[in-house]
């Protein structure tokens, strides 16, 4: 998604995991959809309970927290999401394809996540779990700090 056009952005996302879905012959269920579009066009990451709070919002209707994070860990799984750890929320996956290896850059101040993909940087954790003896199943570094535009504000 990145700090800057998230709107475009969130649409070209949907866009791409319905055409993953479509490839991969994976359902792409009414409420994964109203959870993908939810997910899509917000400006940060969200925790399931956001979710449920903006479902609620736009439907009117109860929604049970467990369809939720069962939808969420069908995008996990697919790696259409990435789930921030320390914040418990998840963020589109900007960069579909990539092993999800990557590195989120998380602004302290409005919210908003950016996903880069850094190579060298995921290789360099690789190397260093591998020395140690520990094998990796998923990596993502996790970043603090300001967006350009509220850096630009401070």
């Amino acid at each position: 998604m990145g700090f800057e056009g998230h709107e475009t952005g969130g649409a070209a996302w949907a866009a791409e995991v319905e055409n993953a879905c479509a490839s991969k012959g994976l359902q792409l269920t009414a409420l994964r959809r109203r959870v993908m579009t939810i997910l899509g066009q917000s400006d940060s990451p969200l925790g399931a309970y956001a979710i449920i709070d903006e479902m609620r919002r736009l439907e009117g209707k109860p929604v049970a927290p467990p369809t939720v994070y069962r939808t969420l860990e069908f995008f996990l799984e697919n790696g259409f999401v990435h789930k921030i750890e320390t914040r418990n929320a998840y963020a589109p996956c900007a960069h579909f394809g990539h092993a999800h290896q990557g590195v989120l850059l998380l602004c302290e101040k409005c919210g908003r996540s950016e996903e880069i993909d850094e190579p060298g940087l995921a290789r360099a954790i690789e190397q260093a779990a591998h020395h140690a003896g520990f094998v990796t199943h998923r990596q993502m570094v996790e970043i603090q700090g300001l967006c350009p535009a509220c850096a630009r504000a401070a």
